[in-house]
């Protein structure tokens, strides 16, 4: 707390607001009288008596302690009102000022409060660290549809089978992906608990090790099931192996493949791929250290609404899709298996969870909220 009052009165205030603990009371004078590199030493975090309070300052004292913090990596916000407040103000990396504020002091701010209610500053942490993680939610999806995509495509190609996911099909895939997911995993609202985790930074990154856990997880998961669908196949009569009454789309003795009309086999590869996506877009809700991710599920509509019209119109292109998405209608045998296959990915992302990796500081241990 910086502030143009008696060391008393600050003191008061600020152990009253929980602020001033077991650190030190500097005034003015005091702050002026010392080096920069002893001023260093008390901003420290892991000082044992660290600077909290600085009164009767002066605004050439705020803005030099605003210098002094981001020359230690912090990141720094201030909030004032005051003309005196508007050096510190403009030199923070946020700067907010109350409404009812001096036009010095509002002009030199990044964030004007219109309310005059500092609440609202927690509201906009919370939403900015909703934001955030809605950005990695949907980096989390859409990297393991494009990693599942390509290495399908990759291995039909280098085993001669063809690539079972037509241009069209992928169109699709790619609405999924960029519109639909975008719009289901943007729309996640944020929570108390995000306000019991560390910041993350300035340096921090985008994609952890704990999302790449679910991403190549999932992909290696995905990837593994694809394949089997597409290379279970019998020899001799070219039936595919568990899928029954179909027959295979390739001939593995000749390597030749059907990629001319419509078949079983490659619609229900192109079923269990889209579904398995829409499964996982339910594990991409969670970017943290949570098992349940259903938590909160029914409290976004918009989420409920993206999965249920993708079901919808993947049902319709599959059954009439025909030439166009170079579709063939399956029964309910093979909408039964390709449902079970796709929806094992929340039990498999549940196992993945359970996987230990290195964590970002601001991912660790977060205390429960009440």
């Amino acid at each position: 707390m910086v502030t143009g009052d008696f060391k008393l009165t600050a003191k008061a205030i600020a152990t009253k607001c929980g602020i001033l603990t077991n650190g030190i009371v500097l005034e003015g004078r005091e702050f002026q009288s010392m080096s920069d590199e002893d001023l260093k030493v008390l901003l420290d975090r892991d000082t044992e008596q660290p600077l909290q309070v600085l009164a009767r300052s002066s605004p050439d004292d705020k803005r030099r302690l605003v210098e002094l913090l981001m020359s230690l990596d912090e990141v720094v916000a201030v909030t004032g009102d005051g003309t005196n407040d508007a050096p510190a103000l403009f030199k923070a990396h946020v700067g907010l000022s109350m409404n009812s504020g001096t036009d010095v002091a509002k002009n030199a701010a990044d964030i004007v409060i219109i309310d005059n209610n500092f609440a609202s500053i927690v509201n906009s942490v919370k939403w900015g660290r909703c934001v955030f993680d809605n950005i990695r939610k949907f980096l989390q999806f859409q990297l393991t549809v494009n990693i599942v995509a390509l290495g399908l495509a990759f291995i039909g190609a280098i085993t001669k089978a063809g690539t079972p996911l037509t241009a069209v099909q992928l169109l699709w895939v790619n609405l999924i992906m960029d519109t639909m997911a975008a719009l289901a995993l943007g729309t996640e609202r944020p929570t108390d608990s995000l306000l019991y985790r560390k910041p993350q930074g300035m340096r921090g990154k985008l994609i952890t090790p704990l999302m790449w856990r679910n991403i190549i997880g999932q992909a290696v998961y995905q990837l593994g099931w694809l394949c089997a669908a597409l290379y279970a196949v019998n020899l001799d009569t070219m039936a595919h192996l568990w899928l029954p009454n179909t027959k295979s789309s390739w001939n593995p003795n000749s390597g030749e493949h059907i990629l001319r009309y419509p078949t079983p086999h490659y619609t229900f590869i192109f079923n269990i791929f889209v579904f398995m996506q829409a499964f996982n877009e339910i594990n991409s809700r969670k970017v943290n250290l949570d098992l349940n991710v259903f938590d909160g599920f029914f409290s976004n509509p918009a989420f409920i609404i993206v999965l249920i019209i993708t079901a919808i119109i993947q049902a319709l292109i599959v059954q009439f899709g025909g030439l166009a998405f170079m579709t063939s209608g399956l029964d309910g045998i093979l909408w039964g298996i390709s449902i079970a296959i796709s929806s094992s990915v929340l039990l498999w992302g549940l196992l993945i969870r359970l996987i230990k990796v290195p964590l970002e500081d601001w991912e660790k241990i977060t205390p429960e909220v009440e």
